[in-house]
């Protein structure tokens, strides 16, 4: 007996793939592949026997490390993103911070500038 319902949707998987690690949601994949999210949901369950927000999670990592790897060559050519990644990643600032590790009595200063403001 032939199957009843619609002809089913060929989804890419390097495709599918490609999608999530450039952060496209659930919603726009299953837009690319003209199914519901539905469909998107039961073809990860079927291919990669778990989930869309598993399988979204490790091919979103692939994602982060292309866009941190041309970041990094960028940052090689343009000085404002090499210094936005030293500020975000090796911890640098442009702020200079005063820190006093030795208090000494501050009696005869606190005492001189009351002189000064009695005039």
């Amino acid at each position: 007996m032939a199957k009843v319902g619609r002809p089913s949707k060929e989804i890419d998987k390097e495709q599918f793939e490609k999608l999530c690690a450039l952060q496209c949601t659930k919603e726009e994949i299953g837009d690319w592949f003209d199914v519901s999210e539905d469909t998107i949901e039961r073809w990860c369950k079927k291919v990669y026997h778990t989930n869309f927000a598993v399988v979204f999670s490790k091919n979103r990592n692939k994602g982060k490390i292309s866009l941190r790897r041309a970041g990094f060559k960028l940052a090689e050519k343009n000085a404002a993103v090499h210094i936005f990644y030293a500020k975000n990643f090796l911890g640098m600032t442009d702020k200079t911070e005063q820190v006093v590790t030795n208090i000494e009595d501050l009696t005869p200063l606190a005492e001189m500038l009351n002189e000064n403001t009695d005039d």
